[in-house]
């Protein structure tokens, strides 16, 4: 089972007037085999290049613009300042805009699953929205923006954790409409088939034990360069490193759990404007980070 516990982004659930202070760790790991390219020469990482598909020539990043297709080989150009003025604003919330039964979220939605730890002192209110969650059968949809893409996500109780899980949009799920798919009924089979396929289920029943499956290409794959490694066969790559992502503090308002219930629709209100009061410094920060990366870069040109 996958384990680790960086933080990969630091904010808080919000619904009504309350804000839970929390940050979000991968839950899922992708264990497949991950061949890299190499240049055989001199064993380093091996790219993707900016190429012209017609000419084969090799273009600058001034040179590109973006387009979406409307029709086919018909393009329309979006400007960077286009791109800007409807992209969703940066915040450090998951903000839950619906809580609907937990029965009724299709697994064809689930997409990636993170786990949610609470910070800044909210273990209290993180532990009543998990019990709450728990009790009543209930997730929580809610709007969460990570690395500059927003996302549709459900936060659901999983044990003594709640898990984040990044979900699907409506228009990515494919309807069934294409599909030949028998009619719904029991007509297309006779009894005693049925009688027999679910002896053969309850036979084949038993506990849910993640350890019973293995990626069994990737073990075989695995033990070869074990192999390998014990008998010297290694190559040095240097590698590029990754930078954590920024992430503000959020002030922890479990009192105004009260003031949401007789409040509504205008403690929704309130809330929104005191989140956008308090994400005001972590902007500035975030601002002063763009010019001293912005002076170093002119510094280092000079």
């Amino acid at each position: 089972m996958a384990t680790g516990s960086r933080t990969l982004w630091k904010g808080a659930i919000t619904f009504g007037l309350v804000h839970i202070p929390v940050g979000l760790h991968t839950a899922a790991t992708e264990q497949g085999v991950d061949f890299d390219w190499l240049d055989k020469r001199s064993m380093d990482p091996v790219g993707y290049k900016r190429v012209n598909k017609r000419t084969g020539k090799e273009i600058s990043k001034e040179n590109i613009v973006k387009g979406v297709e409307y029709e086919d080989g018909k393009y329309v150009i979006i400007s960077p300042e286009e791109i800007e003025a409807v992209f969703p604003k940066t915040t450090q919330t998951i903000e839950i805009e619906r809580f609907i039964d937990a029965v009724e979220m299709p697994f064809i939605f689930l997409e990636r699953p993170y786990y949610v730890s609470p910070i800044n002192k909210s273990d209290k209110v993180y532990a009543l929205l998990r019990e709450v969650l728990l009790d009543t059968g209930k997730v929580g949809l809610a709007k969460v923006l990570i690395a500059t893409k927003q996302h549709l996500a459900a936060l659901v109780p999983s044990g003594s954790a709640l898990v984040l899980n990044l979900l699907r949009w409506g228009d990515e799920v494919k309807t069934l409409d294409s599909l030949d798919l028998p009619p719904a009924g029991r007509k297309s089979f006779g009894a005693a088939e049925l009688k027999m396929a679910k002896q053969l289920v309850a036979e084949m029943s038993g506990k849910w034990d993640p350890e019973d499956f293995k990626d069994e290409f990737r073990h075989q794959v695995m033990k070869l360069v074990d192999k390998k490694v014990k008998a010297g066969k290694t190559e040095t790559v240097i590698e590029p490193e990754e930078e954590a992502p920024e992430s503000s503090n959020v002030i922890d308002l479990t009192e105004l759990l009260q003031r949401s219930l007789k409040g509504g629709a205008k403690a929704t209100g309130k809330a929104s404007s005191k989140t956008a009061a308090m994400k005001t410094p972590a902007k500035k920060a975030a601002t002063k980070r763009t010019a001293a990366k912005r002076s170093a870069s002119q510094r280092k040109a000079a």
